[in-house]
């Protein structure tokens, strides 16, 4: 059985590729994930704020007493010291790549274009295989228009593209008014790789405290419905990988995505949930159901289950829609 498969340009010899998350960011939890048959690992995000705030503190601490002010640095927010800095960054990287016989994909994380996307290059010179792009931003502003939103990524991913020679790979937010033009853009833009979808993390209101605080719910299975619907969408219509993530909790959800057309499933919450161990549960049980359904090779059931065949996937969609909203018996 060859449970091969390409992704970003990345030979892999399965599609199970934890995504980032604390799993990815510590040295013993990665070498449990390569024993487990991990294929590839996406390293927790460094993030845009941190780069800004080391180089602000590195500056502030160089010209300090030269000035008869004081630098105020309250406009950027305060970071856990359990974050990855530039530094930690890359010496994991370094680290991993001595430890380990698979791809290491980095992560940056970030909303403009600037400095920070340097830290791509030196990525790639600590030993990354390919770099991750999580652009993490909410428009709040009502004068931001939805272009701007668009333009953005779009940005921010051609000047990575033009810091590195490694593959780039573009993690999406399923927001946008017309997910399938924003893939294509991003696809001509030279994106190798779109990760669907980020899963952004709403707050919630403390009825005791009276105040807003974070409030971290892993995922679920039924929240794959999402990335499923669109890997199957793009499937055969862009010329770059695609990467399932947001409830990929079983071999189920891994089996579904690939027939839909994902080339890598990227679960976390289920990892953090279960352990490490589990990813070796789920390559089992993918094993078993292609065997018993005569399957031979990954490739051979990736996309079997898309809409590329079909003329007008937007009709196909409304049909499913309107079919679905029948079944309920009540």
């Amino acid at each position: 059985m060859n449970l091969q498969t390409t992704y970003m340009g990345l030979e892999l010899k399965s599609p199970l590729v934890p995504a980032a998350s604390p799993l990815t960011g510590k040295v013993d939890k990665c070498r449990e994930l390569e024993d487990a048959g991990a294929s590839a690992l996406v390293l927790p995000s460094l993030f845009e704020e941190r780069v800004i705030r080391d180089s602000q503190e590195l500056s502030h601490h160089m010209v300090y007493g030269t000035e008869s002010f004081a630098e105020a640095m309250t406009y950027l927010p305060e970071m856990e010291t359990d974050y990855l800095g530039p530094e930690s960054s890359l010496e994991l990287i370094r680290i991993l790549k001595e430890s380990l016989e698979i791809p290491i994909i980095a992560s940056l994380n970030g909303v403009t274009t600037g400095g920070w996307i340097d830290y791509a290059k030196l990525m790639e010179e600590a030993g990354a295989d390919g770099i991750e792009l999580n652009v993490y931003f909410v428009a709040t502003d009502l004068d931001i228009s939805s272009a701007a939103v668009e333009e953005m990524y779009l940005s921010i991913l051609s000047e990575t593209k033009m810091t590195v020679k490694i593959p780039v790979a573009m993690k999406l937010s399923p927001y946008f008014t017309s997910v399938a033009n924003m893939a294509h853009r991003l696809d001509e833009a030279g994106a190798d790789a779109l990760v669907l979808f980020n899963r952004f993390y709403q707050p919630t209101i403390d009825l005791d405290e009276l105040e807003v605080r974070p409030d971290l719910e892993l995922s679920t299975p039924f929240e794959s419905r999402l990335p499923l619907r669109w890997i199957g969408i793009l499937n055969g219509r862009i010329n770059a990988s695609l990467g399932a993530t947001k409830g990929i909790h079983s071999h189920l959800e891994v089996l579904m995505m690939l027939m839909a057309g994902a080339d890598v499933t990227m679960p976390a919450s289920a990892l953090l949930e279960k352990g490490t161990s589990h990813l070796g549960v789920m390559l089992k049980g993918m094993q078993e159901w292609m065997e018993e359904k005569e399957y031979e090779s990954v490739a051979q059931m990736k996309g079997s289950m898309s809409q590329r065949s079909v003329a007008d996937p937007a009709a196909f969609e409304r049909a499913n829609y309107l079919k679905t909203l029948h079944s309920w018996k009540g």
